[in-house]
């Protein structure tokens, strides 16, 4: 079910343009984008932007959305329609039979630094293995993953 995910703006307003310009003249950030759906150095992304997402102070919004029941702690990371179309396949019906999370196996498993396919995969086994000693696993794992920003960019 869709719903409006609050997030810290660290991107420019004109990010969308910006991308598909960059995508268009470089090549090598064209590749890192479809396989990471990052972008390592974006230009995109403000100065102070860069210190809330090194921070993962960014995401702090999101708990007003558990609040209101739209996330859960833990998770698979909500995604926009596009990548549900572009990336999920026949896996985006599994995935999203659970509430989406603030937190999940992808953040603590290098976030940003791990492929896509792999991201999904890594949803795809949360949705398998659910139990709340995994949750808290995820929960205990992700400050540590927090604190050395490894991934986050």
């Amino acid at each position: 079910m869709p719903f409006q995910c609050y997030k810290f703006r660290t991107m420019y307003t004109d990010a969308d343009e910006r991308l598909q310009g960059i995508l268009s003249k470089n090549p090598v950030m064209r590749k890192e984008w479809e396989c990471y759906r990052k972008l390592k150095n974006d230009p995109r992304i403000t100065p102070i932007g860069a210190i809330l997402r090194r921070t993962s102070l960014d995401e702090l919004p999101q708990f007003f959305n558990v609040l209101k029941g739209d996330l859960s702690v833990v998770g698979p990371r909500p995604v926009v329609q596009e990548e549900i179309d572009r990336h999920f396949g026949c896996k985006a019906y599994k995935i999203f039979s659970v509430r989406p999370g603030i937190t999940g196996l992808w953040q603590i498993s290098g976030r940003s630094d791990i492929k896509y396919s792999t991201r999904i995969a890594l949803d795809e086994r949360y949705v398998d293995m659910s139990s709340l000693l995994l949750d808290l696993k995820i929960v205990a794992l992700t400050v540590p993953s927090m604190i050395s920003s490894r991934g986050a960019y």
